[in-house]
C-alpha cells in the first residue's frame, strides 16, 4: 500500500548545517529536485528570514554544496525571499539514495534550527521498512512524526478520517466556502444530521490536518 512519511533528518546528516546555524532565523524550502543528465543532485531553493548578501555569502562557504547561484529576489514590504539553485554534494546524494530508494521519492522539504523536515512518499510499505532499516544499520536518523497510508478512498492521500473527508466534500458542494456563503453551518450541520459544534470542530481540524499535509512542510505543531 502506498504511503505518505513525514519525518525529520538533523541537518548535520543532510544539507546545508552551516548555512542554518549560521542564521538561526532562515527558512529553507525545497521547490523541486532536479537531476541532471549527468546525475548531479541540483535543488531549487528558497530562503526566507535573512538578509540576501548574508544568505549568499554563508551557501557558497557551506560545504554541502557547490556551484550556487542566486536566481531571484521576490520583496514584498519587509516579507523577502530568494530563489537559489545549487548542486549537493556526493555525501547528500548518498543521503538521498537511503531516503527515498530506487522508487520513493521525495515530495516537499523543509529546512530550520538544526533540522530538515521531509515529506517523503513510499509505493509500497515493504519500501518504507527497507529504508528504516538501511538507517539503523547506516547509523542514518529519520525520525518519523507521522505515516498515511493511501487507501482506497481520497481521503488517505490527505491524512483525513473517513468522516472529515466527508464532511469537508459536504461543505464544498454545498457552497459553504463560496463568498459569499450559499449555506450556512447550521444547514450544513441539519443535513449531515450532527450537531453545529461537533460540525465546527470537525471542519477545523479537517482544515488543519489538509493543511498540514498538503501546504505546510515545516515541523508539526505542538497540537
Amino acid at each position: 500500500m502506498s504511503t505518505i512519511v513525514r519525518g525529520r533528518v538533523p541537518a548535520s546528516e543532510f544539507a546545508l548545517a552551516e548555512t542554518l546555524s549560521s542564521v538561526p532565523d532562515m527558512e529553507l524550502e525545497v521547490d523541486r529536485i532536479v537531476e541532471t543528465a549527468d546525475d548531479r543532485v541540483m535543488p531549487l531553493l528558497w530562503v526566507r528570514g535573512a538578509d540576501p548578501t548574508t544568505v549568499s555569502a554563508v551557501i557558497e562557504d557551506d560545504p554541502s554544496v557547490q556551484n550556487v547561484e542566486q536566481l531571484s529576489i521576490f520583496e514584498d514590504g519587509e516579507h523577502q525571499e530568494q530563489l537559489y539553485r545549487m548542486e549537493w554534494v556526493s555525501e547528500i546524494e548518498l543521503v538521498l539514495q537511503v531516503l527515498t530508494t530506487p522508487e520513493a521519492t521525495i515530495r516537499e522539504a523543509y529546512g530550520e534550527g538544526e533540522s530538515w523536515f521531509l515529506r517523503v512518499f513510499y509505493p509500497t510499505r515493504d519500501t518504507l521498512t527497507e529504508t528504516i532499516e538501511y538507517c539503523k544499520d547506516n547509523d542514518l536518523t529519520f525520525d518519523i512524526e507521522s505515516i498515511h497510508e493511501m487507501e482506497g478512498n481520497p481521503s488517505g492521500r490527505y491524512g483525513l478520517s473517513e468522516v472529515q473527508h466527508r464532511a469537508l466534500t459536504a461543505a464544498a458542494e454545498a457552497g459553504y466556502y463560496h463568498v459569499p456563503r450559499d449555506t450556512t453551518l447550521q444547514e450544513l450541520a441539519a443535513d449531515l444530521d450532527v450537531s453545529h459544534q461537533a460540525l465546527s470542530e470537525r471542519l477545523r481540524r479537517a482544515i488543519d490536518t489538509l493543511l498540514a499535509e498538503t501546504v505546510l512542510v515545516g515541523p508539526p505543531s505542538d497540537e
